[in-house]
Parts: C-alpha cells; structure tokens; sequence
C-alpha cells in the first residue's frame, strides 16, 4: 500500500518524477545511468541548464539580473555563505526558529549581527511583527516557513538594502513578488527533490562588495561564473528537481499549486480548531500552509491515535523534539486524499472518544 507521506524532510515527490528518476538510474543517456555518466557530458549539461532556467522562470525572474545556482551542503552552508558573500560590518536578522538561530550564529563568526526580533520566549510558536530594520545594514535575513514550529511570513518588508531569505521549506509554493528578494536558498527535500542540493537564486549585483577573500566553494561569483559546476554536482538531486520543476510547470506553476495547497492546508486547520481532542501550536494568523503542528488535548488517546494513523498507511507525522506532538507537513507533492485520510481519522478519534 502506498504511504501517505507527511514527512518533514526528507519529503514526497511526484509519483511521476520518482518513476521518472527510476529509470534514469538504469538507463539515461544510450545504456548509461544518470549517476555514471561524466557531469560534463552534453546530457547533463542540459539538465542543469534546464533546471536553472525552469527554477527562474517559475519564480517570475526572468531578464530581472538574477542567476540560479545547484550547489551542495544543504540550507546549513548557506548559512555560512550569505556571510561570506554579503556581510561587510553589520546584518540584520529576524529569529523565527532552530533554522534562523543557527544562521545567526554562522553569520557571528564573521562580523556584527543585529537580531532585530525574536520570537525564542515562545518557543517560537509566532512571527514577530512590528520591528525596526536599521537603514544601514549589509542585508537583512529571514526564514519564511519555519517547518520545526508550523510557523510562516505571510509579509516580508520593503528594504532599501539587499532582502535574503531562507526558503527552505515552502520555496515554489505560493505566489509571492520574487523580486523583492535580492538572494533565496533553499535545500531540496523539502518541496523540490532528494537531499543533496541546495538551490541558490542570486541577484548578481550585490556581488562583490565585500573586502574579504572568499573560498571558491562558497562564492556566488566562482560558482555562476562555473554554471553550477565548480565542482562535480550532485546530479541525481540536480535531475530530479529538475524533473519535479517540470512537474509544476505542466500544473500550471506555482499559481495552481498555490491554490491546492490552501485547500489542503484549510482542511487541515479547520479539523484542529473544530475537534476538541486537538490543539493548535502556531499562532492562528502566522499559521504554515506547509506544516501543520499540532498535539492531542489528552495524551491518553496517543496510542489509540498512532494506531489508527499507522493502519491507515500515514507516515512521518511525529512532531519535532522541540515541539511535540504532530507535524502534517502538506508539500506540494502531498494530495489532498492525504490529508482528507489523516482528517478523517481525527474524526473517527472524536467519534470514538
């Protein structure tokens, strides 16, 4: 029986992009695996210039100066790139969870940061609004979509200095002006491909500024100067995002998938907030349409819940360590039959109860 996949990350992909990457391995260019044949060979080449170009496109950001890069090391090397790259004297960042305070912390190692806002009191269960984001900065960092905490920015302010943003967990996911932002990231298990890289949107003019010698794996510049191909990628986790930005292309891009996951998302949330035996964690107004946390009003129904999840085939629900309780996390690979599945076993818990 086919899972119902909730995990976290690594997440769901398109049925047709697994089967499509499934061969690849067995046979994709005249007798020759995907992950034997030289990165440097006309067929690869094309696929990493086809996943840049699909990954600008859907995004809106096409002729605008911006260049897509494949690179390794997951979201947590970005962390330490963005300073590298960009931070001169100071930054300015915004704490919404586990992902921002460890950026925080890489970007320390290198000059002054400004945490700007935070919302660590609450265990970061809201978005901080209302802050002052000084003139002066090199940039400015935030996460949109907290996966640990089921939390998301619906708003992201307009700066007259350079807007980064880690968009790890809900990147291709709703309809945003891209071009506000001056530099996004995103590793991509959570909502494009396998784990193994990292996809880096950089506007090129912010390049160059900083004084310090960069290492040439951790340069913008080197890497687009390289096509993605300073050093060997990670072709595999390279093809098959491609294949699942091909995949969104032909839904009808980010628009369309928009509106499935807001219909997934609203079931979601309004099983929570109508069935007594479970509570929210997020703030209502900053709620994810990606991750859904949640936790039972009375722990003495775990099991008999767990068991009813497990016999209905749904998997990776279990809430972070941080949080507790459940995390639904609702990619844009995840069908709505998914999420009505696990609804209606909450349901039948309360009919039960």
């Amino acid at each position: 029986m086919k899972k119902h996949n909730f995990s976290a990350g690594p997440s769901i992909l398109p049925e047709e992009v697994l089967e499509k990457s499934a061969q690849a391995i067995l046979d994709f260019d005249e007798g020759l695996s995907l992950i034997e044949i030289s990165h440097r060979s006309k067929a690869f080449i094309n696929v990493m210039e086809n996943a840049r170009s699909l990954a600008i496109e859907l995004l809106g950001l096409q002729g605008k100066g911006y260049k897509a890069l494949f690179v390794q090391g997951g979201a947590n090397t970005q962390f330490l790139a963005v300073a590298l790259n960009l931070l001169e004297s100071r930054a300015g960042y915004l704490n919404t969870g586990t992902w921002s305070d460890k950026a925080i912390k890489e970007a320390r190692m290198h000059q002054e940061v400004l945490e700007v806002a935070s919302s660590k009191e609450s265990n970061f269960n809201y978005i901080p609004k209302g802050y002052k984001i000084p003139s002066d900065l090199d940039y400015f960092h935030c996460t949109s979509n907290n996966t640990i905490f089921g939390t998301q920015m619906k708003e992201f302010p307009k700066l007259n200095i350079p807007l980064v943003c880690d968009m790890s967990s809900d990147i291709f996911s709703r309809s945003l002006d891209f071009s506000k932002f001056d530099l996004i990231y995103a590793g991509a298990q959570k909502n494009m491909g396998p784990a193994g890289t990292t996809l880096v949107i950089v506007k090129e003019d912010i390049l160059g500024k900083v004084t310090r010698q960069i290492p040439s794996m951790m340069d913008y510049k080197v890497q687009i100067s390289k096509d993605s191909m300073f050093n060997t990628p990670p072709v595999f986790a390279v093809y098959t995002s491609m294949l699942t930005l091909e995949w969104l292309k032909g839904l009808g891009g980010i628009e369309a998938i928009e509106k499935e996951n807001f219909k997934k998302s609203r079931l979601m949330y309004s099983e929570i907030d109508l069935n007594p035996l479970f509570k929210g964690f997020a703030a209502t107004a900053d709620r994810s349409t990606m991750n859904a946390t949640f936790s039972l009003t009375d722990d003495k129904l775990k099991d008999s819940f767990d068991g009813m999840c497990k016999d209905a085939g749904i998997n990776g629900l279990n809430g972070h360590r941080s949080v507790g309780g459940y995390r639904a996390s609702m990619y844009n690979a995840l069908p709505l039959a998914s999420v009505e599945t696990l609804v209606e076993i909450m349901s039948e818990l309360e009919r039960k109860a």
